[in-house]
């Protein structure tokens, strides 16, 4: 079984992925699952055995990856700024939030080993990066100037329970980005496209070898 302390863990990821640049943000490193690393060979059932619950966090998504690519390329929209990061994952669009020059980012995941995903991402690309494992959806959104989510719309009960959330948030001032690929529950009625890339993944994640993703506001 994992040692389940944050060390325990960090100790995991390191062990168990290798630092990579993920194709569409290449300024960013991150500690990543491919075919060459130990964690990328595991069963479910040997994740389950050794306590590990699906580790989303050792990959690079294509709606962060889209979204982490917008912040670098529109680092003003964060510079000087607080900001939330709702599921986290791996940390990539948190990290480009710090790298694009955001005074603070309070990055969020329920899953607690993102924090330590986090911890050692933020780390080698040397930012620094605050967390909390807390179902934010329980509450109205934290105060920030910023909220980002990237590839949040898996299920359809949690998509509606995060844009709702989300558009509390824009109620209350926030500027709100959403990474997608066109998940089948990201419903884009009333959101404004602000750019679209074609985000290298695998097809041991994906349907595409490539996903079309797009980067999406509220009004």
């Amino acid at each position: 079984m994992i040692d389940q302390t944050l060390e325990g863990r960090r100790a995991f990821i390191l062990e168990n992925t290798r630092v990579q640049a993920p194709p569409h943000a290449p300024e960013l490193v991150l500690h990543l699952a491919d075919e060459i690393t130990p964690i990328w060979k595991l069963t479910e059932e040997a994740l389950v055995e050794i306590g590990l619950p699906p580790p989303f966090w050792a990959f690079a998504w294509a709606g962060g990856q889209a979204l982490a690519r917008y912040i670098l390329d529109h680092p003003e929209i964060v510079a000087g700024k607080t900001v939330v990061d709702f599921a986290t994952g791996s940390g990539i669009v948190a990290i480009a939030a710090m790298k694009a020059g955001a005074r603070s980012v309070l990055a969020n995941d329920i899953d607690s080993f993102c924090q330590a995903a986090v911890s050692v991402n933020a780390e080698v690309n040397g930012v620094e990066i605050a967390f909390t494992e807390a179902n934010l959806l329980d509450g109205p959104p934290p105060e920030a100037e910023v909220l980002l989510a990237g590839d949040i719309c898996y299920e359809k009960p949690m998509a509606e329970a995060v844009m709702a959330w989300l558009r509390q948030g824009r109620a209350a001032g926030a500027t709100v980005l959403i990474g997608d690929p066109g998940r089948t529950y990201f419903r884009k009625d009333d959101l404004i496209k602000l750019a679209e890339y074609q985000v290298e993944t695998t097809r041991e994640l994906e349907d595409f070898a490539v996903k079309r993703t797009c980067v999406w506001t509220l009004p």
